[in-house]
């Protein structure tokens, strides 16, 4: 005897014209990752933008500090990329002055500057990385990524500098103090003035006054003083030219 099938009911169907909730949650959650940058040199955040702008949402820019923290508040980006030294505070005041309010915010450092007391300093504050501006587009965007899903991100060389900070071992470099001279014919006539300022204690600003130089050129002296003399941070520097009587 056959079986009677009777046609399914209205309430029986599965609807078909409304995804579910939980596809919309996951289409959204699929979408790119949105990125605010701090930077207060308007060409370099041009320049950022034009390289990752085709693969984040770039949610907006910020040249001052009261700028980037009003704006992230309000926008609640995925990451905030920005700069370590600006004249109003730079990258730890952003932090500082966001991370209590904006919790899932992740910062990642871009800096010209790879000192190590730069480096601890952001991640002490709640960055989760720190990349100097020497990277590739294609290795920024995949810092980005890699922040925004709970890694911590550093340019190679930097990531000694984390490790003995939070080990509690100091940075160790060796020094010679007999190879001084040697040492300092590496570095230009400019270098040796930078590095003879900054070892007297002179902030970066008050080194680029006195040079009449931007803030930014002090930091890539001093970047490229601390490569060239294989130091990490202003202390060693400032010891290494005290104990060559070039101070």
């Amino acid at each position: 005897m056959a079986t009677r099938l009777d046609p399914p009911s209205a309430s029986d169907e599965p609807a078909r014209d409304e995804p579910a909730d939980d596809a919309v949650h996951d289409a959204a959650a699929d979408g790119p990752l949105r990125v605010f940058l701090v930077d207060d040199h308007r060409l370099f955040l041009t320049g950022v933008r034009t390289e990752i702008g085709d693969r984040f949402d770039v949610v907006g820019t910020a040249e001052t500090v009261d700028t980037a923290v009003a704006d992230i508040l309000a926008l609640q980006p995925d990451v905030v990329l920005l700069d370590v030294h600006m004249p109003d505070g730079g990258g730890l005041a952003v932090i500082t002055r966001v991370r209590d309010t904006a919790p899932d915010v992740q910062f990642l450092a871009l800096s010209v500057s790879d000192a190590a007391e730069d480096v601890i300093a952001l991640v002490r504050a709640g960055a989760r990385g720190y990349l100097t501006k020497t990277v590739s587009a294609d290795e920024l965007a995949e810092g980005v990524r890699r922040v925004h899903g709970g890694d911590a991100v550093f340019s190679p060389r930097l990531a000694g500098f984390v490790l003995d900070a939070f080990s509690g071992a100091p940075p160790t470099r060796p020094t010679n103090p007999s190879a001084g001279e040697d040492d300092l014919d590496q570095l230009t006539p400019r270098e040796r003035e930078v590095l003879r300022y900054i070892a007297r204690g002179y902030a970066y600003k008050q080194v680029a006054s006195r040079l009449h130089i931007s803030i930014k050129t002090v930091e890539s002296h001093v970047s490229a003083v601390l490569r060239k003399l294989q130091l990490s941070s202003r202390y060693e520097l400032t010891r290494w030219a005290t104990d060559r009587k070039i101070v």
